[in-house]
């Protein structure tokens, strides 16, 4: 099945979700090498709505589970990777909140940097692998993530 150039982009652009809460993670290595603040760029008109209105991530996270994930008439293209975004955008939540609780004590220790930036670096990997699945027409069939959301669809 051929899928259309609008399902190719719409697919791509829902993985913005994950990636606007993957930047801070990158926050040490941003310091280290100012070029590298060029990928956070595409990131950010998701990133100024969810600072301009209050809960504007919730709100986002919700409206794409909601109008997109649980809506049959929304093509299965567009609701796979939209899941697949909001499941990866989960692990990063918990992620961080395992660095707030766990490793965050620690100050600015190297263990620290080590592995923030590691997970900046294991998101752009899936994203470029994600974006570059969807532009081919194909689901990203990302360990652990994909066969979840194929469970869920």
């Amino acid at each position: 099945m051929v899928i259309p150039n609008w399902q190719k982009i719409t697919g791509l652009g829902v993985y913005l979700l994950p990636w606007s809460d993957a930047l801070p993670f990158g926050s040490n290595l941003f310091v280290e090498f100012p070029f590298l603040q060029t990928i956070a760029i595409p990131a950010l008109p998701l990133i100024i709505i969810e600072r301009l209105i209050p809960f504007g991530g919730f709100i986002i996270f919700i409206g794409l589970f909601a109008g997109v994930v649980r809506n049959p008439k929304v093509p299965y293209f567009i609701r796979f990777n939209c899941l697949q975004a909001i499941l990866l955008d989960i692990s990063l939540i918990l992620i961080n909140y395992a660095f707030q609780i766990l490793l965050k004590p620690l100050g600015n220790a190297l263990i620290f940097r080590t592995l923030s930036s590691t997970c900046l670096i294991a998101m752009l990997s899936v994203m470029i692998f994600a974006v570059s699945k969807c532009l081919q027409g194909e689901e990203p069939d990302i360990p652990g993530f994909s066969e979840a959301v194929r469970m869920q669809l």
